[in-house]
């Protein structure tokens, strides 16, 4: 996708991202929407926060959440998003503060999402693009979502990241070639820290243990 944000906005939501967490954790206390905030980052838009624990030369998972539809401001849906990847990612413990030093802050904001038009298996392997699209899986009332960094990350192909969507969603491998399983498709512009609390980036890429 083209780029909607410039790279100066990104490190205002990436800090914005990282002072959240930062007053959350120490002082549990949500952070105010910045007077500074430019005026692109109050419309709506899903994002995503990302940390990272880093181990060593490598990184692995410690918490992901957010907003996969433009329901708040983008501002605003960052600092929840920011907590909550802290503090309520069910999958882990809350960060403490001992942690803080050793995480990288990752952030996403996203296109909304978008339905896959497919009349079957092998014309959705076609149209699923690794490195450009996210996935949202849904059959009845379960429910996955993967971003579009995860299957770059782990070297997947496009029919890899659709079973790991259904597994994300707690469907079977192969419940994506089911005609009741629905998907939805969305990019997203990538942003976050080199190192804790470092240099900010677009697409960081941190080999994950």
């Amino acid at each position: 996708m083209s780029n909607v944000y410039s790279d100066d906005e990104g490190v205002f939501l990436v800090l914005l991202a990282r002072d959240t967490i930062e007053k959350y954790v120490r002082e549990k206390e949500k952070l105010k929407i910045p007077d500074a905030t430019p005026k692109k980052l109050k419309k709506k838009s899903g994002v995503f926060v990302t940390l990272n624990a880093v181990q060593g030369a490598k990184v692995s998972l410690r918490g992901c959440i957010g907003r996969p539809y433009p329901t708040q401001l983008l501002v605003e849906a960052t600092i929840d998003s920011a907590i909550d990847a802290a503090t309520r990612d069910p999958r882990f413990s809350p960060v403490n503060k001992q942690e803080l030093d050793s995480i990288v802050v990752e952030l996403s904001v996203l296109t909304p999402p978008q339905e896959i038009d497919y009349s079957n298996p092998d014309e959705l392997v076609e149209k699923v693009k690794v490195g450009r699209d996210g996935l949202i899986v849904s059959k009845g009332l379960q429910r996955g979502l993967l971003l579009p960094q995860v299957p770059v990350e782990y070297n997947w192909t496009s029919k890899e990241f659709l079973q790991y969507t259904c597994r994300k969603a707690g469907l079977s491998l192969d419940a994506w070639k089911d005609s009741q399983t629905r998907f939805l498709s969305f990019q997203a512009e990538i942003f976050g820290e080199k190192i804790p609390r470092g240099p900010i980036i677009r697409d960081p890429n941190h080999p994950r243990c």
